[in-house]
């Protein structure tokens, strides 16, 4: 499903953001990202939703090298990837249904078959009826949740989350883990960038730990 192998990436200014970095994740592996703040987690995840690429070493996601997708093909190969923000990155100006529908809309799927999946997708994160509602009506914890639909909306095999929930309080951010985990639960492969070591060791799951761009450790895979 996800594989890097000897994966480096340099900037040209800060230096080295990873380095050397090599790690798999089966179809279906729930696993958290861990490391402090400049670690190289955004920069991973970066590289799996192709907004990066490396300077060396090789991605693989869904079996494809991702150094043979071509840039005019990359809203393609991002049908198959859903990505969270921890800044949510919601069109404040838009209701919620526009902002969950907005991968279909850019897929160029059918609007009978777009709103039936967008309050599918509502429905899952427990915001079906909201859909009319903006962004700056709800409360952070919801705003996150509609951010998490429109990852899922596209039904994508693979799910990654940057901190999504370093803005939330701890009521709210076992609610998204929650929303998370079920997913994991319907086959979806889920990688999560998190600092949040608490919760990550609270849920005994596959930690993969980097520390300077380096991946120090990958601590077992637990019981899911």
């Amino acid at each position: 499903m996800l594989r890097f192998s000897n994966v480096t990436k340099v900037y040209p200014r800060s230096g080295k953001a990873l380095d050397d970095v090599s790690f798999s994740l089966r179809r279906s592996e729930f696993a958290f990202l861990t490391g402090s703040s400049g670690a190289g987690k955004s920069t991973l995840l970066k590289l799996i939703a192709l907004l990066e690429r490396p300077t060396r070493g090789r991605v693989w996601i869904n079996g494809q090298n991702t150094a043979q997708v071509p840039m005019r093909r990359v809203p393609h190969f991002r049908r198959g990837l859903g990505v969270v923000f921890q800044d949510h990155r919601l069109l404040m100006d838009r209701p919620v249904f526009d902002n969950v529908a907005l991968p279909l809309i850019v897929a160029g799927v059918a609007f009978r078959d777009l709103e039936r999946r967008v309050r599918a997708a509502l429905d899952q994160v427990g915001l079906l009826g909201r859909e009319r509602a903006v962004p700056l009506e709800l409360s952070i914890g919801e705003q996150q949740r509609v951010g998490i639909a429109r990852a899922i909306v596209g039904r994508p095999p693979l799910l990654i989350a940057d901190e999504p929930t370093g803005n939330l309080d701890p009521t709210l951010a076992s609610e998204v883990m929650a929303l998370f985990r079920r997913f994991h639960s319907l086959g979806v492969t889920v990688l999560i960038a998190t600092h949040d070591l608490a919760l990550v060791r609270a849920s005994g799951l596959r930690e993969l730990q980097l520390a300077a761009g380096t991946l120090e450790a990958q601590a077992p895979l637990a019981s899911a």
